[in-house]
């Protein structure tokens, strides 16, 4: 099947737009790139250090400069039931890395906190910027230059992305992602959904709320809805960074463990010293940041990741833009239905076909690039696979079923539940913003009303609580950019707003906050870019004005006369309750040097060029650009 059209011409948008920092990228990745382990660059002290709790084995191993080192980077904790799981997984690593000769150790942890446990709280303050903190910990647990591949453990919302922004920094490193797998189904998303609403509107006591909560989430593993962290999981199968189809495999089980082993020694493989070299760097391309945007729509996934492969493209030296996911999302079908976008969850989408199936009917549908490096080689159509345990209980693969299992939750490309990703971009006089409305009843996707404005979620809630919002409004959530208080989840607004509607009211909601994947059936323009400490236009709305918000022509906009507009000072706010306690007071810098939320509300720079006072390694000079094109670079390793 022929690209798309509209895929071919975005790819090749990014790819020139990304030209001059990308090839600066690369250039980086090879002058730290050195020939033989890379702890051959260290000095005998250095190494001793690096080695010195060794087991004997293993310390002689290192010493030999032969063998590949493989680093584990985890964000185990016991406290997010997504993590726990990880407790175990060091061991198993070590064994079988080293029943194929190499050596495994701990490189370190990073940090990994909870939206689930901060929601509404002031800790979620910290939560976006988190990804950077644990970027920023993935390189240092790097720095030591002892290793030739790494192990990435992680799953949840900020802390895949932050791992892999901290992996892309050292880009001639092979990695491989592995994840921990969901917990088993509990109380369905849908029960779950009611009760919360009937609480908000004091019909069900916080005793009955706890219990229902409890029974949602309830072991170990990944929550099952489609938030973020399980479109993380799904975007690391559609880039390749996972062995195939291991994204849901349950905690606990043979068949996980099993996978574990396989991405352990398939890091090994793709190290230096095995059979075919693959960095990191090599596999994160620009063709893979586009399989990933349109296995984002493909499945209804967070629109979280409209600031998170943003930034995880930047750390790449690759340039996107929501125009990007916007041209997209109108071309990629709709193939899943995952609450909140449906009532089933990610267990019952493992067992209708799973990420293979979506990525091989995005190859035959001409949406995706086959044309990618993976951690298995070259061509993403290696990863149309699903595992299972034969006899001696190693994993092995089979190619995903013709069928989906169940069409009420996985369909083909032919008969997708809709022609488009359900992500929009709209602009006008109040910015650019990104509405996510494939859980939004046709009916909502426009909505005009008057302005009712808010600095806060609390003093939403208390005009809630008040029956002041018992009208048609938008409501404009202001200062929650990653400037003003590090842009939280705002997902305790949701019961409120949809109880409204249910109600018979017109409501929308416009801010520079974030909704992400859970964010459900009321109309949001979401990641308002840019935010007012940034010189952002929602600075100007006033109570009363007429707001359109408009999913179906991308459009938003106070209905102000263009003179009066003009003529309106900015809005201020005291902020300063968002920038003490609970931590925030360490995380002043990155709010203050934050990007804007459509430059992936980074902290960090683009790749620039080398400059010519900086020592390379021997046989890269200052002057290559890159040593060789993609091309080049896979002539060179084919062994």
């Amino acid at each position: 099947m022929a690209l798309h059209p509209v895929v071919e011409q975005v790819t090749k948008r990014i790819i020139e737009r990304s030209r001059p920092s990308r090839a600066a990228y690369l250039a980086h990745l090879e002058a730290a790139r050195i020939q033989g382990v890379q702890r051959g660059a260290l000095s005998c002290t250095n190494l001793a250090h690096g080695f010195a709790a060794f087991p004997a084995n293993d310390k002689l191993k290192l010493r030999e400069y032969k063998q590949p080192s493989v680093a584990i980077v985890s964000s185990y904790n016991d406290m997010l039931s997504a993590h726990q799981p990880f407790e175990t997984f060091p061991k198993v690593i070590k064994d079988a890395v080293r029943d194929i000769g190499a050596v495994a150790q701990f490189a370190g942890g990073v940090p990994a906190m909870c939206d689930g446990v901060t929601q509404g709280q002031p800790g979620m303050e910290l939560s976006l910027f988190s990804r950077d903190t644990i970027a920023m910990s993935t390189a240092v647990a790097l720095s030591h230059n002892m290793f030739d591949a790494a192990l990435y453990l992680g799953i949840c919302d900020k802390i895949v992305p932050g791992l892999l922004i901290g992996a892309l920094h050292f880009g001639h490193i092979p990695g491989i992602f592995v994840p921990g797998g969901p917990m088993t189904s509990g109380l369905s998303n849908k029960e779950k959904a009611r009760v919360r609403q009937l609480y908000a509107q004091g019909k069900a006591t916080r005793e009955e709320l706890m219990e229902c909560e409890s029974q949602s989430y309830h072991d170990a593993g990944t929550c099952t809805f489609y938030g973020t962290a399980n479109s993380n999981q799904m975007l690391m199968e559609m880039m390749g960074l996972h062995l195939p189809g291991a994204a849901f495999i349950t905690p606990g089980t043979p068949l996980r463990d099993a996978l574990t082993v396989a991405a352990s020694q398939q890091a090994v493989a793709i190290s230096q010293q095995g059979s075919t070299y693959m960095p990191i760097g090599r596999i994160v391309d620009e063709k893979s940041i586009v399989n990933a945007i349109v296995a984002l729509h493909a499945t209804g996934g967070s629109t979280n990741h409209t600031l998170h492969l943003v930034a995880i493209a930047r750390a790449a030296g690759i340039a996107i833009d929501w125009n990007d996911f916007d041209e997209l999302s109108k071309v990629v079908p709709s193939l899943t239905r995952i609450y909140p976008n449906g009532e089933a969850d990610i267990n019952h989408f493992q067992a209708a076909g799973g990420p293979g199936f979506v990525i091989r009917e995005l190859l035959d549908a001409g949406l995706a690039h086959d044309d990618v490096n993976t951690i298995l080689g070259h061509g993403l159509r290696n990863h149309c696979k699903e595992p299972f345990l034969d006899e001696a209980g190693k994993v092995f693969w089979r190619d995903v079923p013709q069928h989906s299992g169940d069409d009420t939750v996985l369909r083909p490309a032919a008969n997708p539940f809709s022609d488009n990703g359900g992500m929009v971009l709209v602009q006008g006089n109040l910015g650019r913003a990104i509405m996510k409305i494939s859980s939004v009843k046709p009916q909502y996707h426009v909505v005009e009303a008057p302005a009712l404005t808010f600095d806060s979620q609390e003093e939403f809630m208390q005009a809630y609580k008040d029956k002041k919002l018992e009208r048609d409004f938008v409501a404009v959530l202001r200062f929650q950019g990653p400037r003003a208080n590090g842009m939280p989840e705002l997902h305790a607004l949701t019961p409120a707003l949809s109880n409204l509607q249910d109600a018979g009211f017109k409501v929308a909601l416009v801010t520079d906050g974030r909704m992400s994947g859970a964010s459900g059936k009321v109309p949001a323009a979401i990641h308002v870019s840019p935010e007012i400490l940034a010189g952002g236009p929602l600075g100007r709305v006033r109570d009363g004005d007429l707001i359109r918000v408009d999913a179906t022509a991308g459009s938003f906009a106070a209905l102000v006369p263009d003179e009066v507009w003009a003529s309106r000072s900015m809005a201020s706010a005291d902020l300063s309750k968002s920038h003490i306690g609970m931590g925030r007071e360490l995380f002043a810098m990155f709010r203050s040097i934050s990007t804007p939320a459509e430059q992936g509300a980074a902290t960090f720079p683009m790749p620039s060029p080398i400059p010519t006072t900086v020592p390379l390694h021997e046989g890269i000079n200052a002057g290559d650009v890159m040593p060789g094109s993609d091309e080049d670079f896979l002539f060179r390793t084919q062994k």
